[in-house]
């Protein structure tokens, strides 16, 4: 199971995300009426697929012992909010001395990364309010 955790006090939209291991800032930009602090939450949205994209070719080839050098993942994400459709990019770059089925092979890896498979499936997302006593 995966926990992230965030908290906003005063600091608009200045966000404290923790993992309970390591932290990061997500913010809005200052178009938005935040100070550009850190990522955007479509920003970390894109970051989450960018990095599965790129451990899961990462490990595929260190298994295979292929000779991939390395693995850029561009995403990009798009809102039309008229049509309630999301739509996201990405583009793979691999450097290596790789064959065209190797290459191929990498690409058709890409589409069995964790977060890929998480969001072109349904997803539930259950809220509920914590209570405590202040």
């Amino acid at each position: 199971m995966t926990k992230v955790s965030g908290f906003i006090k005063q600091e608009h939209f200045k966000t404290i995300l923790s993992n309970g291991k390591n932290e990061i800032i997500g913010d809005e930009p200052i178009t938005n009426g935040g100070g550009d602090l850190g990522f955007s939450p479509s920003d970390l949205l894109c970051s989450a697929l960018a990095t599965c994209t790129c451990v899961t070719l990462r490990m595929y080839a260190d298994r295979k012992q292929w000779k991939l050098a390395e693995v850029k993942a561009h995403i990009s994400f798009t809102r039309n909010n008229e049509k309630n459709i999301s739509n996201i990019k990405r583009e793979i770059e691999l450097s290596g001395d790789l064959t065209p089925e190797q290459r191929e092979r990498l690409l058709q890896i890409a589409n069995q990364c964790f977060i890929h498979k998480t969001l072109t499936n349904p997803i539930e997302i259950e809220t509920k309010l914590a209570w405590q006593n202040i």
